[in-house]
């Protein structure tokens, strides 16, 4: 069976040499890097047995990417706590969302208007929510979302490809991505906002697609990791403009 892996981290920005990956369902660690051929070192080694290779990695690759203790207690959050990281950080709100569906939107007006093909009239809708992220966005800071989308879009995903309108209007920019195109680049599951590229809040859900709880992450490492998932997200999606228009000629 394929595992599922993870990329934690590399000591290398330029040829990802030595990394390491974690094994997500299993928890063992997978280390890659030059190998270990001096026979005069490798004789010194104990335990090594055959098909066994050693390879050579920094302390620090280690110490910076390596699991932490598996008992580590989750720093979970309110949702009062998680609202007011929307006004306390100073430049930068990014988010992931990953999900076919998210239960609290189907359980507005607009999203019922838009499931019987009724046009929706975003000016006024969510007004309070609006005024901040205008306010805000004022202030000079930065709100992007990338929107991972299936093929065909779920009526969920569809929604909030209109949606996008809203939130642009009051300052967010917001990006698709195909779920292939994530899949390849071995984007996580998960949603998560980060803030100022050194505070990760990661939604959890359950199975029915609600909100559970919100766990705060500021470890280092893993900040680091969600901010790489970031980049590489940011860097192949495309505006829902571009990408609407473009899943509009689809359909033609």
């Amino acid at each position: 069976m394929t595992r599922r892996l993870r990329f934690n981290g590399t000591a290398s920005g330029v040829n990802g040499r030595p990394s390491i990956h974690e094994d997500l369902d299993t928890g063992e660690v997978i280390v890659h890097g030059p190998v270990l051929t001096n026979p005069d070192d490798i004789a010194q080694l104990r335990h090594l047995n055959e098909g066994e290779v050693p390879i050579v990695v920094p302390r620090e690759l280690l110490v910076d990417f390596g699991p932490k203790e598996v008992d580590r207690v989750p720093d979970i959050i309110g949702l009062d706590e998680f609202d007011r990281l929307f006004t306390q950080f100073a430049h930068t709100a990014w988010r992931l969302e990953t999900r076919r569906r998210y239960a609290s939107d189907e359980l507005t007006d607009t999203y019922a208007r838009f499931t019987r093909g009724e046009p929706i009239e975003w000016e006024g809708v969510d007004a309070e929510w609006c005024a901040e992220r205008r306010e805000q966005s004022g202030l000079g800071k930065r709100f992007e979302r990338v929107r991972i989308v299936d093929h065909p879009p779920t009526a969920g995903q569809l929604y909030l490809l209109d949606n996008a309108r809203r939130n642009s209007a009051v300052g967010e920019k917001i990006l698709n991505l195909w779920r292939e195109d994530a899949d390849s680049l071995g984007l996580p599951a998960e949603d998560f906002w980060i803030f100022d590229s050194r505070l990760v809040a990661l939604l959890n859900f359950d199975e029915a697609d609600n909100l559970v709880n919100v766990e705060l992450i500021t470890e280092p490492a893993e900040v680091l990791r969600y901010a790489t998932v970031r980049d590489a997200a940011l860097h192949h999606a495309i505006p829902y403009e571009e990408f609407a228009a473009r899943l509009t000629a689809k359909e033609d």
